[in-house]
Parts: structure tokens; sequence; C-alpha cells
């Protein structure tokens, strides 16, 4: 046996059998997956299950999103070069790096200082460079860096927060997943002008939510 081609025999059916499927076929997105070591960014305990169809629990009631979902998010950010992303969960960095490869630069932001602590080390170890993480609440918003060219949330929002389209520049995409519990749906809106903005639900699903996520006002009688 050897460990490091089941590894990578894992990594690719993990690319074939879960990710293709799930409509992601953007060439330079696929080769990433088979880049970026994901097994590198799961916690130790849970490394066997990195290849998974499955959220990975990170600790503090955080987990990681589903390969195919973390795909489908990238694929549809249509990330340049150039551009400048904020991330509002860091976790385990996994996203992160895919994000800093296909783009410009990524501000990260956790609320749980372990999560912005091991990402740190583990994108140094990469050698990713591209990267800004913070220690923050940015559950409802991040403007420090703003405009920016994508924003993506890497949990559930019940509700969406204005300041995130409005801290997107023209032609700027953001993805989140909007809604409660059983069903959210996972939406991607581009801002056509300033101040002007198109939404489209790509699929429904349902995630964890962001700790501290803006909550919808509801009647009491």
């Amino acid at each position: 046996m050897n460990p490091h081609l089941d590894i990578e025999r894992a990594r690719f059916n993990m690319v074939e059998q879960q990710i293709r499927p799930w409509d992601v076929l953007d060439s330079r997105v696929l080769d990433l997956l088979l880049r970026v070591r994901r097994e590198e960014y799961v916690p130790e305990r849970y490394r066997a299950l990195a290849f998974a169809d499955m959220e990975i629990p990170l600790g503090h009631g955080e987990t990681m999103l589903a390969p195919k979902l973390e795909a489908r998010m990238l694929q549809e950010l249509a990330l340049k070069p150039g551009d400048r992303i904020l991330e509002v969960g860091t976790g385990s960095g996994y996203m992160t790096a895919l994000l800093a490869s296909l783009g410009g630069h990524v501000y990260s932001v956790d609320i749980v200082p372990e999560f912005t602590q091991g990402a740190a080390a583990r994108l140094a170890a990469h050698g990713i460079a591209n990267v800004t993480l913070v220690t923050a609440d940015a559950a409802r918003g991040w403007e420090r860096h703003a405009p920016y060219d994508a924003v993506v949330l890497t949990g559930s929002v019940p509700v969406l927060p204005e300041a995130f389209p409005r801290s997107l520049q023209p032609g700027g995409r953001l993805i989140a997943v909007v809604g409660e519990p059983p069903v959210m749906e996972t939406q991607l809106i581009t801002c056509i002008a300033a101040g002007a903005f198109n939404a489209t639900v790509l699929f429904e699903t349902c995630i964890a939510p962001l700790k501290r996520a803006l909550q919808p006002e509801r009647f009491v009688f």
C-alpha cells in the first residue's frame, strides 16, 4: 500500500464523483482542488474524512463546508487575478487558500482567535502570503477594506445585512447562504452599478449560521 497514492486517489475521486456532478466544470477551479492539499487544513482527528462529502467539525460549534459547496461557491465567484476579496468565516483556512490562489488579496475575518491563528500557520506553511487575517465580528459587514470585487460568507445568515452588497464595487460578486433551517438559499448578488444589484438564487442547502448573525424582526403577539 502506498499512502501517498491512496490520498491522491481520494482527492481525484472527490473531484470526479462529488464536485463535477454538482455542475462545477471550471477547469481553473478543478485544477486548484487537485493542487491544494485539503487534508492539511482538516483537524488531525478528522483527516481520514478530508475528502468525504460532508461537513467536518472544527470546534467552537463550527464546521468546514462540504467540498462540493466550497467548489461551487468558488466557481460562481468567477475570481480574477487582481480581485480584492472578503471572506467572512476563516475556519480552517482552506477556503482562504483557494480564494487566494485565484484572486489578488483576501481579507479573511473570523470571530474565533484560534481559527485565525491556526489558519495563519497553515497558510504560511504553504507559502500563501496574499492574505490578511483578522479576528473580529464581521457577521453584519466588514467595510474596512472595501470596495471588494468578491465577498463570500462561509456560514449562513437568516437575513443578509445590507452592508455586504454595499461593500461591492461595480462588477463585484457576493455569495451568501440566506435563510433558516430546514431550507436556505444560496444567493449570488452582483453589483451592476453603484447602488444597483442583481440577485440570483443558485441552489438550496442548509449550513451552520455565522455567530452573531443579524436576526429577522419577529412579531410578538
